[in-house]
């Protein structure tokens, strides 16, 4: 049987606060807020505001409704998942409970974003192991570079689903086929796919998955995610306190000091993490990314960047091949090689926004996006192309 292709989705712009004359065609930088999201913010200041009004309870219900969310984002168990503040936190926490080696390597990719690769700097100085750096691939096949790297050696590979300058694509289910042949831990940093790129933890298997939530899960600033995997959940935190422990949820009792953690995952969340403004933003954003669906959403953002790549073409700009490149990212590569000084810059003067990164001008729509907006990027594009030539 023919696989049914998921249907695209029609322009959610009316669900966020974006001027008909912004092109925001940025959301790898920092997704927007919906209306909704901002309102279920203003709700919790307003509870802040009244804390009589706010019981023990409230202290842990939308947590574990964040966890439970994430959960069926990523095909996981909730009991695996933690709350954080940050990828980088997530991340710490992986390299906490991965053992290095002097004769071990760890393998990240080049111009990976740094705080995937600033932590594993720091575990393999400590450990004596080597941090191996893998160049950008000729072919600008990431998973052949990958899968090619990988030996016995090998204790612990920390990538990314996608690159964050252009969007190279990585095949995860054979990297962790991959590396559980070796015996390698695979650390997944979900910070850029999470929400647009469809993922499942079955069937790639990985250790340990981070996830910042201001970008594709269209949440706040400082909330994220880790999943754990089973056989790390007994590990150490990087911090000690007190919600994550047993019986926390009793506050009268708090004083009886208790050595044995909440169970799961929940050992590894940040302190304060009943954040009453910020997680029930991050639900509400996280509801409507389920309701719109992650496989319609990233066929919508494809089939547009697929549009999007044909017409910079015409301007001599380059893409990454579609078999190498997540579909809801697009990095275009100047004719001429880096991008003008001030690039970016430039076209938010024009009230059109992407970002610069690397040799790559990264256009990265979402649902918020229209015909409009495209045609008003390249409007801007072709006279600096022109003036640039």
């Amino acid at each position: 049987m023919t696989p049914i292709s998921p249907s695209t989705l029609p322009s959610q712009r009316d669900l966020f606060d974006i001027p008909d004359e912004v092109a925001y065609l940025n959301c790898a930088y920092m997704g927007p807020l919906m209306h909704a999201v901002i309102e279920a913010g203003e709700q919790g200041v307003r509870a802040k505001g009244r804390p009589w009004e706010i019981a023990a309870r409230d202290f842990f219900s939308e947590g574990e409704r964040a966890r439970e969310l994430f959960a069926r984002l990523i095909g996981a168990d909730a009991e695996g998942v933690a709350l954080v503040p940050s990828a980088s936190y997530g991340l710490s926490c992986a390299a906490r409970n991965l053992r290095l080696a002097p004769n071990h390597r760890v393998v990240v990719l080049a111009e990976q974003f740094p705080s995937n690769v600033y932590v594993w700097r720091e575990a393999v100085r400590t450990s004596g192991a080597s941090l191996v750096t893998l160049p950008r691939p000729a072919d600008d096949d990431w998973s052949r570079a990958v899968l090619a790297a990988i030996d016995e050696r090998t204790a612990v590979v920390a990538v990314p689903h996608c690159h964050w300058t252009d969007g190279g694509l990585l095949d995860l289910t054979r990297v962790g086929a991959r590396c559980r042949e070796v015996g390698a831990a695979l650390v997944v940093d979900l910070t850029q796919s999470a929400g647009a790129l469809q993922f499942e933890v079955s069937a790639v298997q990985p250790d340990f998955v981070a996830c910042a939530g201001y970008k594709w899960l269209l949440g706040p600033y400082s909330m994220g995610f880790l999943w754990v995997a089973p056989r790390h959940r007994d590990g150490q935190p990087i911090e000690y306190n007190w919600s994550a422990r047993a019986g926390a949820e009793d506050f009268a009792r708090l004083v009886d000091y208790r050595d044995e953690y909440r169970p799961g995952a929940r050992r590894f969340d940040v302190g304060e993490n009943a954040n009453f403004v910020l997680v029930p933003m991050l639900n509400t954003a996280l509801e409507q990314i389920l309701d719109w669906g992650v496989a319609a959403i990233e066929a919508t953002l494809s089939a547009r960047n697929t549009r999007i790549a044909e017409r910079a073409a015409d301007l001599g700009f380059k893409a990454l091949p579609g078999a190498v490149r997540a579909g809801h990212f697009l990095g275009l590569r100047f004719p001429d090689g880096d991008p003008p000084d001030g690039l970016a810059a430039r076209l938010a003067a024009e009230q059109v926004y992407v970002s610069v990164r690397g040799s790559s001008i990264r256009v990265t729509p979402h649902l918020y996006n229209t015909d409009a907006d495209v045609d008003r990027f390249f409007g801007v594009l072709a006279k600096l192309a022109s003036s640039h030539s």
